[in-house]
């Protein structure tokens, strides 16, 4: 039996000066730095979600969003996340 390795996931909530609330999927550690950077001041990390694969944490994100079923026709969206990623983060 393999174990899936799965990546620890934040769901960002920004809002904006409408008072209208964003919201975003960012890897944790060094992976999501670019995005969490373009975060303005107003942004809070709502939860976090652990996936192994793209298509895992975009389905997830969606329940918690209840944005109804992450659908995609992009085959690598299904594939692990590589071993290097897993590595970097708990690192």
């Amino acid at each position: 039996m393999t174990i899936k390795r799965k990546l620890l996931h934040e769901v960002w909530e920004e809002v904006g000066q409408n008072s209208k609330s964003l919201h975003s999927l960012a890897l944790a550690g060094p992976r999501g730095d670019q995005q969490r950077q373009l975060m303005g001041p107003n942004s809070r990390l709502v939860t976090t979600l652990e996936a192994s694969s793209h298509f895992e944490a975009m389905t997830l994100y969606y329940q918690i969003m209840g944005w109804g079923e992450y659908t995609t026709d992009q085959s690598w969206d299904q594939q692990s996340y590589p071993d290097e990623w897993f590595d970097e983060q708990r690192s």
